[in-house]
């Protein structure tokens, strides 16, 4: 029996989120975002949940070729620019869809012959001002992929600085400065993550790439997953070790920064920020044990956190903790220790074993 804490991961809330996924995008590809280890939850674990999905997007090259092995056939769309001949030789013999970010990958391109057979997606920096060829670069960079011989079709994508803000002007603003340079058209457009696909319907989606919002999180601010019918895919859960009666004026943790305001239970759980518990969790972050939240108490430490268990005085060793999950999701705890859920998901040390359960 595998010992706590334990991360389990439900495939059939990852189906059911791939399914809002596609209502949402229509008829458009759907190309399922699984690079860092599928945000946690196991890139090669999680494939047949997904396979309903058009292909998978991932970030580094050895991804891909992780991938190509468990997967024979779907489409693989690397996003991370390559940067030798041999990675573009390596990613034409996988039938990896490659993504072109600047022009120096334009002169290794066009190193390769007629048999190299690549998909490439030329990527437009409209605003993020990360990766990407330049409004002006464009026709050029277009014209000469186009001459390429290796180069078997091309996309034209764009990635979004704040389509996680509904009020932010930057989206709409970053799609028509895509929309206007695509003139002659690409073949065809990729636009649309997770929040585009759920916040900005108007804008279309053809080529969708969704991400955190198949693992059950919000990539919306303001909005929970559950109003847009999101299901948490990974709990991540641990079990009491330890309830302590302890008087008032007693500190709790490291540094003393929690004091006890009356004689109280105190609960020790065996999770920390080893585990991928965040560390900066401040107290009164929640905890869910026995149908109900409790307060975090004190500093998170390497392998345990504390919690006050005065509504809880029933509470005893064994008792199961959910940190998030089905109960307590992942936005409330990222939101409470200031980060966000994709850092949460990340985060979970390979310490943790994974269950996976379909139902």
């Amino acid at each position: 029996m595998p010992r706590p804490p334990l991360a389990s991961i439900d495939l059939a809330a990852l189906r059911h989120n791939l399914a809002i996924a596609r209502q949402r995008a229509g008829q458009s590809a759907l190309w399922a975002v699984i690079k860092a280890d599928a945000y946690g939850h196991g890139m090669l674990d999680v494939l047949p949940a997904l396979q309903a999905a058009d292909g998978f997007a991932v970030a580094r090259l050895e991804e891909a070729v992780k991938l190509r092995k468990a997967d024979p056939d779907k489409p693989i769309l690397l996003f991370e620019p390559l940067s030798s001949l041999s990675d573009f030789q390596q990613a034409a013999a996988l039938r990896v869809q490659v993504c072109c970010s600047h022009i120096e990958q334009i002169a290794l391109l066009q190193q390769l012959s007629a048999h190299a057979k690549l998909q490439v997606w030329l990527k437009l920096d409209s605003g993020m001002h990360r990766l990407g060829i330049t409004p002006a670069q464009l026709p050029q960079a277009r014209q000469k992929l186009l001459q390429c011989k290796a180069v078997q079709s091309l996309t034209l994508m764009t990635h979004f600085s704040s389509a996680d803000d509904r009020n932010s002007p930057a989206t709409q603003a970053q799609t028509d400065c895509l929309l206007s340079l695509n003139h002659p058209p690409f073949e065809r457009i990729s636009l649309s993550n997770s929040a585009a696909l759920l916040g900005w319907p108007a804008i279309g989606h053809e080529q969708a790439r969704p991400g955190i919002m198949l693992y059950g999180a919000s990539p919306l601010i303001h909005v929970s997953a559950a109003a847009l019918n999101l299901q948490a895919v990974m709990t991540f859960s641990s079990r009491l070790l330890a309830v302590n009666q302890l008087k008032k004026g007693d500190p709790v943790g490291y540094g003393a920064s929690w004091v006890c305001p009356q004689d109280m239970p105190v609960g020790v759980i065996a999770a920390g920020y080893a585990d991928g518990y965040p560390r900066h969790a401040p107290s009164g972050t929640p905890v869910w044990l026995n149908g109900a939240k409790v307060p975090l108490i004190g500093r998170v430490s390497m392998d345990l956190i504390s919690v006050d268990l005065r509504s809880q005085a029933h509470a005893v060793s064994g008792d199961k903790v959910e940190l998030w999950g089905k109960n307590l999701p992942a936005d409330e705890i990222a939101q409470a220790a200031e980060t966000i859920a994709y850092d949460l998901f990340c985060g979970v040390s390979a310490r943790v074993p994974r269950v996976y359960r379909d139902a």
